[in-house]
């Protein structure tokens, strides 16, 4: 495995963590504390599926944190606005809003829906690889992403009209 501090997977990473949390701070925040379990456990890979075991591990923090948010108090929420500010690889401020939008309407997805997309369409996992990282057969797979496809597109056709 590579370092965890390399940057060999981290974009990868991030983008998955933006399409589960539907932000980009909480995806950063969750990329984070994904290295941080993954220094405080360190393990030998076998199969070389280092990027296998970190979408794992960052799927785990993040279901632990809804968890732990879940039983929490809490006041009203914020109003929803939408920042016009690029992202580090936007060059226009429409591509930083279509990307929100996107990542938005992927949080938005049941997780079981949202983890397949995740893994295959943002995080470039194989469907053998996706499968094996998720615990489930790659039939389902496949057809959660189908199901997935479909409603963030309905989703996104939504937003746009």
């Amino acid at each position: 495995m590579n370092p965890p501090g390399s940057a060999t997977h981290l974009d990868r990473l991030y983008r998955a963590a933006w399409a589960l949390c539907g932000s980009r701070e909480d995806a950063e925040d969750l990329v984070q504390e994904t290295y941080a379990r993954v220094l405080a456990r360190p393990r030998f890979l076998r199969n070389e599926d280092d990027l296998g075991y970190l979408l794992t591990v960052l799927r785990n923090a993040f279901l632990t944190q809804k968890r732990t948010e879940s039983r929490r108090l809490r006041p009203a929420p914020l109003p929803d606005h939408v920042e016009l500010v690029a992202g580090p690889s936007a060059h226009e401020p429409e591509t930083a809003l279509e990307a929100a939008e996107l990542y938005s309407a992927i949080a938005a997805l049941p997780h079981d829906f949202r983890d397949a997309l995740v893994a295959v369409d943002v995080t470039g996992l194989s469907y053998k690889e996706a499968a094996r990282a998720l615990g489930i057969r790659e039939g389902t797979l496949m057809s959660r992403l189908y199901r997935a496809r479909q409603q963030v597109v309905r989703r996104l056709d939504a937003v746009s009209t």
